[in-house]
């Protein structure tokens, strides 16, 4: 039995493909633009969410109002 488990999984090894080509095709054209504009959301929503903290939860996180508000005013391509 483990010799037939032995024989399958060689024979379903894909190690022995070509490699997948390093390059910006359109589909990793497509992916990359499709990540930065998830990151961009995501980074809006959060400043978003900052900006909307009270003060006490902004002192338990170590945050000033002065600082949250500078971040939230970022734009959302800004890191």
């Amino acid at each position: 039995m483990a010799k037939a488990t032995q024989s399958f999984l060689s024979s379903t090894d894909l190690s022995h493909r070509a490699p997948v080509r390093e390059g910006k095709g359109a589909g990793q054209w497509m992916i990359s633009l499709f990540d930065r504009f998830a990151t961009w959301s995501e980074r809006r929503r959060q400043r978003r969410a900052l900006e909307a903290l009270p003060d006490h939860l902004l002192s338990d996180i170590g945050i000033s109002r002065v600082d949250a508000e500078q971040e939230a005013h970022k734009p959302f391509w800004q890191g």
